[in-house]
């Protein structure tokens, strides 16, 4: 049969209210467009659904048995339109996103905090792992968005979009406080016991292209996990290591640890965002990348100041819908 949706709802509802008069008000239509309708449907399902009583409608045994199966429609569908329209206004949804941890720390950090503050009803998951790895959690769809340093070779479905460039700096603790005073190379550097991480990083990669330069292989003596262990080993005296600049800021402020002067410059790195090229982002997500992108343009202004913006588009945008 080629019955149509709504005169399913109409008896629904005139089921429901146990009236042809508040069902027609439930619907904000009128009685005699609800009878027609509930004529209509009994003559195409060849059988009587309703009872006409003085103070309203009983169902018939037929009725019943139809009601069963249209409440469940009825209201699943019904449940199915208010979950979007949750989603829609922001009230509740999941992004997930994939960071290694210079990106994590570097950058995304901040914009959580105010997608968090703006959208208290998102849950939001984050994979901490390698660049690499956050790349592999995007393609295999465990990830909506991933961000990380570039890595060396983008693959073709990814669509990648650079964020920030960050600064790393070579640092040591006071044990090696013979390197204060000079300018060293990457030879006589290699020489020293390095922190760093392991060869399946992207940041392995980038400073075995930096030492190969020089003619030297880049064999760290003591292998970190995550990038944020290597602060912690180099103030324990372990070694040398690399990190972000912004990383060891309060150690050198403080004295734990020093910069090492470098002869050679280390190049800049950039932290991106990736995500599938042809996949479609839920709302939490693009919203997500919105702001990610948007303080990129911006060159990463407090993101505080701009907490309030963000909540005023917000309160704009719901109040459009």
């Amino acid at each position: 049969m080629n019955i149509s949706y709504e005169y399913y709802r109409v008896f629904y509802y005139v089921a429901k209210c146990k009236s042809i008069t508040q069902a027609a008000i439930e619907l904000k239509s009128n009685q005699p467009n609800v009878t027609r309708i509930i004529k209509t449907l009994e003559q195409n399902l060849g059988c009587p659904l309703l009872i006409r009583l003085h103070n309203g409608v009983s169902l018939t045994p037929e009725g019943e048995k139809l009601y069963t199966h249209v409440k469940i429609a009825i209201e699943t569908i019904q449940a199915g339109e208010e979950e979007l329209l949750r989603h829609q206004k922001m009230q509740e949804g999941v992004v997930t996103i994939a960071a290694s941890e210079v990106a994590l720390h570097c950058c995304l950090l901040p914009i959580l905090k105010v997608y968090r503050q703006v959208y208290p009803g998102i849950r939001i998951r984050v994979f901490n792992t390698s660049s690499p790895q956050a790349i592999a959690t995007l393609q295999s769809g465990l990830a909506d968005l991933a961000i990380a340093l570039t890595p060396r070779n983008v693959p073709k479905e990814l669509h990648l979009e650079p964020i920030m460039n960050i600064q790393e700096i070579a640092v040591a603790a006071a044990s090696f406080q013979g390197l204060q005073e000079k300018a060293v190379s990457l030879p006589e550097l290699a020489d020293y016991p390095l922190i760093g991480l392991g060869a399946s990083t992207a940041t392995f990669d980038f400073y075995s292209e930096i030492f190969s330069d020089h003619g030297l292989k880049f064999l760290p003596d003591i292998e970190a996990a995550t990038s944020d262990q290597i602060l912690p080993m180099v103030k324990s005296g372990l070694g040398i290591g690399f990190v972000p600049a912004s990383f060891a800021k309060e150690d050198v402020h403080l004295g734990t640890i020093f910069p090492v002067q470098l002869k050679t410059t280390i190049p800049r790195r950039t932290i991106c965002l990736l995500k599938q090229e042809n996949q479609g982002l839920s709302i939490a997500a693009r919203e997500l990348e919105r702001m990610i992108v948007e303080t990129a343009a911006e060159k990463l202004k407090p993101l505080d100041e701009k907490h309030k913006k963000y909540k005023q588009k917000k309160l704009k945008w719901q109040k459009h819908k």
